[in-house]
Formats: C-alpha cells, sequence, structure tokens
C-alpha cells in the first residue's frame, strides 16, 4: 500500500482521511488516519488530561526496574507496510522518520510486540481486481507479502528479534532477551470469504484477525462503514467459531458495535481490540462504549490502547474534522493535479497539513484511558495497543517505541500497585493467551483435519 492512498474525504463511507498534525513523522501509513470522518455526530466529554508535574526520579528508578521486569506486549505495530512498501530494513536505525527500529524495540522493553499484517480495502475491491489482479493479486496475496518481508527480518536479526507464535514463545523471549514478533491479520477480507485460507495464515503464524478494517466486507459490519449484515453474518459466526478452535484471537477493533456484541454472544474464547480506545474521552466510533468495555471484560478479554491522538481526545478529533473540511477543496485539487505522481502528491498533502497543524493531546491523556478501561471494565481488562508506525503522530511525550518505560512511570505515579502495572503492561494479554489456546486445545486439536467446510452463502450443518 502506498501512502499516497489516504483519500481525503467527509463522507462516512470513505476509507482514509489524513489527520497528521506538524510534528508528525513523514512516512505514517495511510491507515493511520482511517475512518477519520466516520465518527459519532454526538458530542462527547470534552477531555481534560490529568497535569504531569516534573519526573521524580527515584520513582523513574524505580519504573524503570518494574519495566524491566514485566512481560510488556504491544497490541499492533504497522511496521510491516513500511518495510514492505519502502523497502525499509528494520535493522536501520530511523529516529524521527518511522516509529521502530531493532535497537528501540531492544530499548523498549518490550517481550512481544504484534506485527499488523494490514491489507487495504482496495485489495477486495472489484475495481482493483479487475485492474491488478494478475500482476499484483488480492487481498490474500497482500497479506502473504507483509507475512514475509516480516519473516525476513526474523531471519536477518535472530540475536534481537524471535518469531512467537504462542504464550509459552513470549515467556521465552523473555528468558533469552529478545523481543517475540507475533503477527495479526488487519482486515478480514484478507482471507478472501475462505476458512482453508485463515487456516493457513494460521498455520504461518498469525495469532489474531481484526474482523473488519473500516470497511464493511462480505459478512461483518465495519465501524466506518455501511452496515450490510446487522453486525456479523452466519459465516461471520462461522469464522468466530473457526478462530476459536484454532486459537486465533478474534480482534474487534474497527468493528461496529453490533459486530462486537454479536462476537461477544457467541466467542467461546477472550476476545481482544488490539488498538482501541475508550469512547468516552473521544467520541469516535473506533472507540468502545462503556457498556460493550464491561462485556469484553465479562468475556475475559482485553482492551488494548490505542496512542492516535484522535482517539484520545475529543479536541483533536473535533479539530480534525474541522480542518478537512477547511481544507477539501485543496486537498481535491492536489489529488487531481498528482494523481500519476504519487511521491509527489504525498509531499503536497504533507506541506498542507504542515501549514494547518491541529492540535496535540498528551501522554497523561493515554493513561486516562487506561485508568477509564480499568475502572469500567476492571484492571485485568486493559491493555497496550500503540498502532506505533500506523498514525502519523504520537500524543506529547510519547515519540516512539523505545518510550514505552514512560507509562509504566506514569501508572506508578498514578498510584498503581506493580502488580496491577505488570497487567496493564502484558499480563492481562497473556492470560487471555493462555485461555485462548485452552480452548482450543491447541496441541491436541487437527487444524485441517477438523476444520470447517462452510462456504460463504452456504446454510449451516
Amino acid at each position: 500500500m502506498k501512502r499516497t492512498l489516504r483519500a481525503l474525504t467527509l463522507s462516512c463511507t470513505a476509507a482514509f482521511v489524513l489527520a497528521s498534525s506538524a510534528s508528525a513523522p513523514t512516512g505514517a501509513a495511510a491507515r493511520a488516519a482511517s475512518g477519520r470522518a466516520a465518527q459519532t455526530p454526538a458530542a462527547a466529554p470534552t477531555p481534560q488530561p490529568s497535569p504531569t508535574p516534573p519526573r521524580d526520579e527515584r520513582l523513574w528508578r524505580r519504573a524503570l526496574a518494574l519495566h524491566k521486569k514485566a512481560l510488556v506486549v504491544d497490541g499492533h505495530n504497522d511496521i510491516p507496510t513500511i518495510m514492505a512498501d519502502e523497502d525499509y530494513d528494520l535493522g536501520t536505525p530511523s529516529a524521527g522518520k518511522y516509529h521502530t527500529d531493532v535497537a528501540r524495540l531492544k530499548r523498549s522493553g518490550l517481550t512481544g510486540a504484534f506485527f499488523s499484517i494490514y491489507v487495504d480495502r482496495q485489495y477486495a475491491t472489484p475495481e482493483w481486481v479487475a485492474q491488478n489482479y494478475i500482476k499484483r493479486g488480492g487481498a490474500a496475496r497482500r497479506a502473504l507479502d507483509l507475512i514475509d518481508v516480516t519473516y525476513r527480518m526474523l531471519e536477518k536479526y535472530p540475536g534481537e528479534l524471535m518469531f512467537a507464535t504462542s504464550a509459552a514463545d513470549i515467556r521465552r523471549a523473555k528468558r533469552e532477551g529478545r523481543v517475540g514478533v507475533l503477527m495479526g491479520i488487519e482486515g478480514g477480507h484478507a482471507i478472501e470469504n475462505s476458512l482453508a485460507a485463515l487456516r493457513e495464515f494460521y498455520r504461518l503464524g498469525v495469532r489474531y484477525m481484526t474482523l473488519t478494517h473500516n470497511n464493511t466486507n462480505e459478512w461483518a459490519d465495519a465501524c466506518c462503514d455501511t452496515a450490510r449484515h446487522n453486525g456479523l453474518s452466519d459465516f461471520g459466526r462461522e469464522v468466530v467459531a473457526e478462530m476459536n478452535r484454532l486459537g486465533m484471537f478474534v480482534d474487534v477493533s474497527h468493528v461496529s458495535d453490533k459486530t462486537m456484541s454479536d462476537v461477544l454472544d457467541v466467542t467461546k474464547a477472550p476476545v481482544i481490540a488490539s488498538h482501541s480506545s475508550a469512547r468516552v474521552f473521544s467520541n469516535h466510533k473506533r472507540n468502545v462504549p462503556d457498556e460493550l468495555l464491561r462485556r469484553i471484560a465479562r468475556n475475559g478479554g482485553v482492551v488494548m490502547v490505542n496512542f492516535y491522538p484522535v482517539f484520545l481526545d475529543e479536541k483533536v478529533r473535533l479539530a480534525g474534522l474541522e480542518r478537512d473540511q477547511r481544507l477539501k477543496a485543496q486537498r481535491d485539487a492536489l489529488r487531481a493535479r498528482f494523481k500519476d505522481d504519487p511521491a509527489r502528491l504525498e509531499e503536497e498533502l504533507d506541506r498542507l497539513n504542515a501549514a494547518n497543524p491541529i492540535p496535540n493531546t498528551t501522554l497523561s491523556m493515554l493513561v486516562d484511558h487506561i485508568d477509564h478501561i480499568a475502572k469500567v471494565a476492571g484492571v485485568d481488562h486493559v491493555g497496550l495497543g500503540s498502532d506505533f508506525d500506523g498514525v502519523p503522530n504520537l500524543p506529547e511525550g510519547i515519540t516512539d517505541v523505545a518510550d514505552l518505560p514512560k507509562i509504566t512511570y506514569e501508572l506508578l505515579r498514578r498510584g498503581y500497585s506493580e502488580r496491577d502495572v505488570l497487567k496493564v503492561l502484558g499480563g492481562n494479554l497473556m492470560r487471555a493467551f493462555a485461555e485462548a489456546e485452552r480452548v482450543a486445545g491447541v496441541g491436541r486439536r487437527k487444524v485441517s483435519g477438523e476444520g470447517s467446510l462452510r462456504r460463504l452463502g452456504t446454510p449451516a450443518k
């Protein structure tokens, strides 16, 4: 996916709206701002980030020691898109340009990072298939390309990274002082409506699938697109059941509220929201409302807080909407002028946004989301889902993956016990992962031999 695919539109059904600020790193993935316009129209509370006092050096040292001890798991990192589309070697220092490289992954204290196998909605459209399939393939091919580039980096840097597909692998990564790299598909259209393809992705190491991106697919409604199924279709329920059987997390980030509710009705294993925040602070459909936070808690699942300022702070969301409307004509003109020059279009759009910055939010606001989810769902049901390298900017105080210890510090400063901090950093995800594996009977069940043969449009047997 080229970053210039950021279509800038106010339509509720549009996929992409640019949302970077003047301080945004260049090269942010296109899907960062996806669905920006598809936000709930009703007013949300105006968030007031808690003030952050000067750093207490003694507490900072304690936070670093605890962070070093922790199993730290990030639910969502989009660096594979950049590795594939920009031929980026993860071992190349990229501070100030990207959020992630090998050196900063090591400094971050991460034990496990889910690399996003993000499949843009274009790969599932009839127009794309008709014009590009023979040379460039479709949704499944795109997923395979991103999986392959992830493997390439794992093979190139075995001393720093290791392939992880289980809770046990994450623990082994910790013992060996490496970062466990896991994979999650973002966009259920990647399986091309095939449970057999789902099983093959599992074999390749994929351990969650976000059922939709911002686009409604053939079996599940998305947050930011027209609903066609009233949530999950019958085949969508079959997808969830097969994911439960395999031991693959059902990821409810990006789905509609009704789809999320349907998933929680039928799943037998904990779900995750790999990179979603609390709707009470930013009235965006990508965020999770309180009633569904409570249901995810009853399910045993985990909501992993997204770091994108638009999802964190209502003031930022509203400022972005105002800018989108104000700059629409200029953006449309740029798209028409440079339609055959994607690199120049990207440059011009970035320049326009830099000249029209919107406010940012703070690390404190990010932790306010953790506080809220811990209060509503319980401290056992919240985690971290950064969206590094998938968002155009981050809150003040967070520059890149290496800044994760600052969250540990802020949690301790707010009075969280060390035990609860360890849960938020990764313990909750580890618990849910182990339970998903238990429900599946991983090691005993047959991946294909016991798999469903259901096809889209056929009745359940």
